[in-house]
């Protein structure tokens, strides 16, 4: 009888903690909504990578050569929030070697301006929760620069099967990058127990911007793109901008460095200083709301269920599966607002093959709903754009984009994440590159070369179990998308 009653006080317990972390108030200034503001010299960045029928490949990748510029040029002020930085790559194909050249590029203007303020922020994966050390941070701040690795404990938990158990036995045991005895999944050097125990928490700083200061002021960055060696032919996009939105950023920044127990004197200071000079200009070039975590499904939501009949609504995603989401879409098809998805397969990540889901899964749905749905042609690269965008018939262009797939995990308070909510004329040079962006990836003609996207049937998969698989996955967090 005692044994039974302890083993429900047990289960008593862990549900409670369970049902309290899912569910716990946010730290402040998480989940934030910037209004509305005036857009600033805005600049569209692709990343594209192309496969012809001969074999060879090209890159047009723009990104991170403007990481690169903002760096070189910046004199006062530079921040940076990224999720994956780190070497990791498969050995078959050639990578950019990018957190390498982020580091060096870092440290070089440091030395050249040793009072430049630089703050990195990024995810503690890249050092497998405290079981290895990075190079590249250790680097950084043998050099005098900060990083910060983000506290994700104050986070709400995703994946509360798991976590509930985890939380009550063993986050307090820390870890040591010299205790391994593991092998790594995103490097050589041996890992412990404790770090894959924190993996299967699934849970991140997904963030992906730059903010520098440019001319006299400040200039932001939001992205899908990360320095990270195998993600280096990744398609992707980002947004460049200046103006009162990057006051916006930096105040959704402090909040991660806040939740992670760190000063934030420099990022007060330099919201104050901003905030002073911002002009009141009419939006002239149209308008950004900057949005993190939930605050991004929101404006999704909004854009889907907004359109109407004579609209064109395009959603190029790496990870779609957020039920609000697929059934906001299949609603707007019946409306008669003409869609098109493109997705990636999820074929295969780093030269390790995936099972295809959630895309597979929710392809299938679309598709049944009448909804024309295309899968990057990708060959070991993803197609790990996140972008939104609504052409309306009255001329206005609605985009939004960032770092957040439309999961549960990265829309519903889980992750962070920041996306950027931008609207325009569509005439704007905004609006025609990512309409150029969508459209050279949706290509149908099978004849055309390079070969950017294929056809549904090409990766369907029709089975019921994966698709039952997948919606237990979505709605428990027993997964990494």
């Amino acid at each position: 009888m005692t044994l039974k009653l302890l083993f429900l006080l047990l289960i008593l317990t862990l549900a409670g903690i369970g049902i309290y972390h899912t569910n716990k108030p946010l730290p402040p200034g998480i989940s934030y909504r910037g209004a509305p503001v005036p857009l600033k010299e805005p600049v569209l960045l692709t990343d594209v990578t192309r496969h012809y029928q001969d074999g060879h490949e090209e890159k047009d990748h723009e990104i991170f050569n403007e990481v690169f510029r903002l760096i070189g040029q910046a004199e006062e002020f530079i921040l940076i929030d990224m999720f994956l930085f780190n070497s990791t790559k498969p050995v078959d194909v050639a990578h950019r070697p990018l957190a390498q050249q982020l580091t060096e590029a870092l440290l070089a203007r440091k030395s050249e301006k040793p009072d430049l303020s630089i703050t990195v922020i990024s995810d503690p994966l890249n050092t497998m929760y405290g079981g290895t050390t990075s190079p590249w941070f250790e680097a950084l701040r043998k050099g005098g620069i900060p990083v910060v690795e983000t506290a994700l404990r104050p986070l709400r938990d995703s994946n509360p099967t798991w976590s509930a158990i985890w939380r009550l036995c063993c986050q307090w045991f820390g870890n040591n990058p010299d205790g391994g005895w593991l092998d790594n999944a995103l490097g050589t050097t041996p890992v412990t127990v404790r770090s894959y125990l924190s993996l299967l928490n699934f849970k991140a700083n997904h963030r992906k911007l730059v903010i520098a200061d440019e001319a006299g002021s400040l200039r932001a960055l939001v992205t899908s793109a990360n320095p990270h060696d195998g993600s280096s032919r990744h398609s992707n996009l980002g947004l460049s901008f200046k103006g009162a939105a990057v006051v916006d950023l930096l105040k959704s920044e402090r909040a991660v460095i806040a939740m992670s127990g760190e000063d934030t004197d420099l990022l007060d200071s330099w919201i104050d200083r901003s905030s002073g000079v911002i002009d009141t200009d009419e939006p002239e070039q149209g308008t950004v709301a900057v949005l993190t975590e939930s605050e991004i499904l929101a404006e999704a939501l909004d854009l889907i269920r907004g359109a109407v009949d004579g609209d064109q609504l395009d959603l190029a995603m790496f990870y779609l599966s957020h039920r609000d989401i697929v059934e906001s879409l299949t609603a707007a098809a019946e409306r008669g607002v003409a869609l098109r998805v493109l997705l990636d397969a999820n074929n295969e990540a780093f030269g390790h093959h995936k099972s295809g889901i959630p895309n597979r899964q929710v392809a299938m749905e679309l598709v049944r709903a009448g909804i024309p749905v295309r899968w990057c042609n990708t060959l070991g690269e993803q197609c790990h754009s996140k972008l939104l965008l609504l052409a309306k018939e009255n001329g206005v262009t609605e985009l939004l984009l960032g770092s957040a797939n439309f999961t549960r995990r990265n829309l519903d308070d889980l992750n962070l994440e920041t996306d950027v909510r931008v609207s325009v004329p569509a005439q704007s040079p905004i609006a025609t590159g990512a309409r150029q962006f969508f459209d050279e990836q949706w290509q149908r003609d099978p004849g055309d070369d390079p070969v950017m996207s294929l056809p549904y049937e090409h990766w369907a998969d029709e089975s019921r179990l994966r698709y039952w698989r997948y919606r237990i996955m979505e709605a428990t967090g027993l997964s990494t998308f």
